[in-house]
């Protein structure tokens, strides 16, 4: 059994957690299901995109060299052989002064090599007009015009999207469009979600005197699934080690790719995960020097990597941030796991105890750059500060206090580009420094 590390710093705990994870093998999912999910393998075409030459405007396929010296005063005039639509092409050939109406998207007709649009004929084209034996042609074209040649897009035989590409709207249209149903992605990485506590009752249920209504599996949950996770949301454990002991067996039992709990990480009298955990595998890593979030655990049960964060609910959702949500989305084959961070100019003072300390903040654009101010009361169960965060700044180790004015690096977790373009400074609210 590996020896407990004990109280490492932020950057050293995730690293040596990340070094346990790998993505998870390829299943196959339909098309409509693959929205977000990790390509696992690379994407070949096996027809040219488009498949063919085909019209880029309404107009009429025609032979460029037949529309030489075409001008509006001095129109040349084509033979109408018929017309071509998408879904529809034209059975024959086209030989010297002949053209085809063609509408856009149709293959090109055997014989033509450019495109002129309806507006530069004399066709008043329109539905239900019959088709003309003849047409004048007002200008010239140049052999490839208004043509979209075949492979313009995607040649055959090359990579399209390669592996580690998360699968965009852009990206599900171009599989479609290679005639690509079944996609090859990393399998989701499912968490069971379990809670500790006494104190803690289901929300919708009647309140009784001393207890409290148990956010943690339902933050989690939604983290989860914002990490790429397919959450499993469990029961409440009392504080009590047989009963936790029944849960996690219940977790485990659901073969999920971790076990996340919250509460009970801690050294209080009623704090069993430790001990529990221990009895059926082992904890590697107590405690982490971060603010908040210190009573962390991470390790193994029955075979299935453990982590246990705090109870208090922001405590639990920025270890489960700094530390869960790095594992799955290597899990799920995402090429990144980090979230942007960004220099920003702190808008008041902030200060902590020297650990590594995480502060839910506003981080807004203004007078060309990033600032940031907290959002509220800084304590690990103000949930309100969180709700209206976008983003954490982060006091590193080592540093106790940083003036108004003083860049720190923000960890945003909106899109930046949004950011600046909606950025509103929000009202001022209450600010306190407890942790």
């Amino acid at each position: 059994m590996a020896a407990v590390q004990e109280g490492l710093q932020v950057d050293e705990a995730r690293r040596m957690i990340l070094e346990e994870f790998r993505p998870l093998p390829p299943e196959s999912v339909a098309l409509p299901q693959a929205l977000g999910r990790v390509l696992a393998e690379a994407i070949r075409a096996e027809h040219d995109l488009p498949p063919f030459p085909n019209s880029a405007m309404d107009g009429y396929a025609v032979r460029a060299a037949d529309t030489e010296g075409a001008q509006r005063e001095h129109p040349i005039h084509l033979r109408v052989l018929g017309e071509a639509a998408a879904g529809h092409p034209f059975s024959g050939a086209m030989g010297p002064g002949t053209t085809v109406r063609i509408a856009t998207g149709a293959p090109l007709p055997p014989g033509a090599d450019a495109v002129i649009p309806v507006e530069d004929t004399d066709d008043t084209w329109g539905p239900g007009r019959s088709l003309p034996p003849m047409i004048a042609v007002f200008r010239a074209v140049r052999p490839g015009e208004f043509v979209r040649p075949a492979g313009e897009d995607v040649a055959r035989g090359t990579i399209a999207l390669e592996p580690g590409t998360v699968l965009t709207p852009g990206a599900l249209a171009l599989l479609a469009a290679l005639g690509r149903f079944e996609i090859p992605v990393h399998r989701r990485p499912r968490v069971a979600l379990l809670a500790i506590g006494d104190e803690l009752i289901e929300p919708g249920r009647p309140l009784p005197p001393g207890c409290i209504y148990e956010t943690n599996r339902t933050a989690l949950a939604a983290q989860a699934l914002e990490a790429g996770g397919e959450p499993i949301v469990l029961g409440i454990a009392r504080d009590d080690p047989e009963d936790l002991q029944r849960l996690l067996d219940e977790a485990a039992a659901h073969r999920p790719d971790l076990i996340v709990s919250s509460a009970g990480a801690s050294v209080g009298a009623y704090d069993w995960v430790k001990e529990v955990v221990g009895r059926h595998g082992e904890i590697r890593l107590w405690k982490v020097r971060i603010r908040p979030g210190k009573p962390f655990a991470f390790g193994h049960y029955r075979g299935v990597p453990f982590f246990g964060l705090p109870g208090n609910p922001v405590s639990a959702m920025i270890t489960f941030d700094q530390f869960v949500r790095p594992a799955l989305r290597r899990m799920g084959g995402y090429p990144r796991w980090e979230r942007p961070r960004i220099p920003a100019r702190l808008a008041e003072p902030v200060s902590s105890d020297g650990r590594e300390t995480y502060f839910r903040a506003q981080i807004f654009y203004k007078d060309g750059q990033f600032q940031a101010r907290l959002s509220g009361l800084q304590g690990s169960h103000i949930l309100s500060a969180m709700a209206r965060a976008n983003g954490l700044v982060i006091l590193p180790e080592g540093i106790r206090t940083l003036p108004a004015g003083a860049t720190i690096m923000a960890e945003v977790w909106v899109d930046l580009q949004d950011l600046i373009e909606t950025s509103v400074i929000l009202p001022s609210v209450a600010l306190g420094r407890a942790l």
